[in-house]
C-alpha cells in the first residue's frame, strides 16, 4: 500500500532518505563491484568486456560479435510495425527542432586599445551513448543523446547497448540508431560498457564524453569515471514529483505514479497534494491499476521503498518541499500551473496542467528526457547541446593595451609570488637600452 504521511516532522526525513536512495549500504557494496570492473576493463579491454557479458547478462560473445552488422539492421525494419518507424521519425523531428534552438554561438569583442575578448565553442571529438536495455527497449534514448550530439557537431558517436537473449538488440532500438545516422554500435552494457568507452579497448574507442541513463551499475559507473572523460550527469534510477490540489485527476496521478515506478525497483514516486480526499483517492486508484499490471512485482518494490503521499498545508510549502528534493520529473497538477511555476527552483524537467503526462517528455516533446536525479538538479541540467560542447577563451591584448594593465599585473603577480609571471610582461613593456 502506497504511504500517507500526514505528519509534517516525517515528510523531510522521508523525503532525504529516498533522495539518498542511491548511497546506502547495498549501493557502496555495488561500488566496489563497478570499481573492480573498471579496473579490469582497462587492464585487459575486450577480454573483460566479453567475460562481464557473460556474468552480468549471462551472453557468451566473440570479440567480433561486439559490433552490430549492417545486415541485423535492415532485418529490424522487418520486425516492427509501419507506425513504429513513422513514430520515430516524428520523434526525431520533434526532438531536433528543440535542440537547434539551444546551439551556443562563439562571439568575439573588439574592444579599446586594440583589445579583443571572446568565447570559441568546439564539440569534442568523440561521443558515447549509453541506451539501457534489459527490461525493455529504449529507443527513445537513442534518439534524445544521438541527436545533440549531432548537432553539436560531433564527428564521431558511438553506441553502446547491452544485449539481449540470443545476443540480439532490440529491433527499435537499431532502427532509432539507423534513423539518426549512427554508424558504431556495439552490445555491451553495464559498468563494462561505460569503462570500454572511457578508457577504450581494441574494439571498442575511447570516447571524450559519456551520456545517457541506466541501472545503478551504470550510474555508479559514470560517476567513477568522471574526470578520464566527461559525462552528461548522474542520470537514474528515474524518480517523479507531483505537485496536485483538490482539482487534480485521481486516476492520471495514480497513472502518472506507476509510470515512473515500472521503471526500476529503485524508482521515486512521491505526491504532494494540499487535498486529503484526494491522496485517499490516489492511494486506491494505485492499487486499481496495479491489479493487472504486467510488471506488478517490479513496480510494486519500488512504490513500497520509494513511494509516498504527502499532505501539506500549501501549494508554497509543497513548492518549497519540492524544491528540496530537486526531483528529475516534477508535474504540477494544479488549477494554475504557471502561479506555482513561480515558486520552484529546482527540477530537471517541468511538466505544466492536467494534460501534460510525463510520457509526452519521454518521447516526443523535444526537451530531453536524460535528467538529473537524486537531488542533482540543484546544480545540474538536462542533457543537451551543450552537453557535446566545450568552449576556449580568446584573448589578444594590443602592445599599448598591455602597457596600460602592466603595472596591475605586476602588484598581482608580485602578491603571489610569481617572479617570472611579473617578467614576462616587465619584458615587453620596458624600453630597451
Amino acid at each position: 500500500m502506497l504511504r500517507i504521511i500526514t505528519q509534517q516532522a516525517d515528510v523531510r526525513s522521508e523525503l532525504q532518505r529516498i533522495c539518498d536512495r542511491t548511497n546506502d549500504e547495498q549501493v557502496l557494496h555495488k561500488e566496489a563491484t563497478v570499481r573492480e570492473v573498471l579496473q579490469a576493463v582497462k587492464r585487459q579491454g575486450d577480454k573483460a568486456v566479453l567475460h562481464y557479458t557473460e556474468e552480468f547478462d549471462h551472453q557468451i560473445l566473440r570479440p567480433e560479435e561486439l559490433r552490430v552488422t549492417g545486415s541485423e539492421i535492415d532485418a529490424a525494419y522487418q520486425q516492427v510495425s509501419k507506425e513504429l518507424v513513422e513514430a520515430i521519425r516524428l520523434a526525431c523531428r520533434q526532438i531536433e527542432a528543440f535542440h537547434r534552438q539551444r546551439v551556443p554561438k562563439s562571439w568575439v569583442n573588439f574592444e579599446d586599445d586594440e583589445v579583443v575578448l571572446g568565447k570559441r565553442y568546439t564539440p569534442v571529438d568523440r561521443a558515447g551513448i549509453y541506451v539501457p536495455g534489459g527490461r525493455t527497449a529504449y529507443p527513445s534514448t537513442v534518439l534524445m543523446n544521438a541527436i545533440p550530439a549531432q548537432i553539436a557537431g560531433v564527428p564521431r558517436i558511438i553506441m553502446v547497448t547491452p544485449p539481449g537473449a540470443s545476443k540480439t538488440i532490440y529491433p527499435s532500438v537499431l532502427i532509432a540508431a539507423h534513423e539518426v545516422g549512427l554508424q558504431e554500435i556495439y552490445r555491451v552494457g553495464g559498468a563494462q560498457a561505460i569503462a570500454a568507452l572511457a578508457y577504450g579497448t581494441k574494439t571498442i574507442p575511447k570516447v571524450d564524453v559519456i551520456t545517457g541513463p541506466g541501472n545503478i551499475y551504470v550510474t555508479l559507473a559514470k560517476k567513477l569515471v568522471y574526470g578520464t572523460v566527461g559525462i552528461d550527469c548522474l542520470a537514474g534510477p528515474s524518480e517523479v514529483l507531483i505537485i496536485a490540489d483538490e482539482t487534480a485527476n485521481a486516476v492520471h496521478v495514480a497513472a502518472d505514479m506507476l509510470a515512473q515506478a515500472e521503471h526500476d525497483p529503485m524508482a521515486a514516486a512521491i505526491l504532494l497534494t494540499t487535498d486529503p480526499a484526494l491522496a485517499k483517492n490516489v492511494q486506491v486508484a494505485v492499487e486499481r491499476q496495479l491489479i493487472d499490471h504486467p510488471r506488478r512485482t517490479l513496480t510494486e518494490k519500488a512504490l513500497a521503498h520509494y513511494g509516498l503521499i504527502v499532505i501539506v498545508e500549501s501549494l508554497q510549502a509543497a513548492a518549497e518541499l519540492s524544491n528540496e528534493f530537486a526531483p528529475e520529473h516534477l508535474e504540477l497538477e494544479v488549477e494554475d500551473p504557471w502561479a506555482v511555476l513561480t515558486w520552484i527552483r529546482h527540477a530537471g524537467a517541468i511538466f505544466l496542467g492536467y494534460s501534460t503526462p510525463e510520457a509526452v517528455g519521454d518521447y516526443i516533446a523535444g526537451p530531453n528526457h536524460t535528467l538529473p536525479t537524486s537531488g542533482s538538479a540543484r546544480y545540474a541540467s538536462p542533457l543537451g547541446v551543450e552537453t557535446f560542447l566545450k568552449h576556449s577563451s580568446i584573448i589578444q591584448y594590443s602592445q599599448t593595451a598591455l602597457e596600460k594593465v602592466a603595472g596591475v599585473i605586476d602588484a598581482l603577480a608580485a602578491a603571489e609570488g610569481l617572479p617570472s609571471h611579473v617578467n614576462s610582461v616587465r619584458r615587453r613593456v620596458q624600453k630597451e637600452e
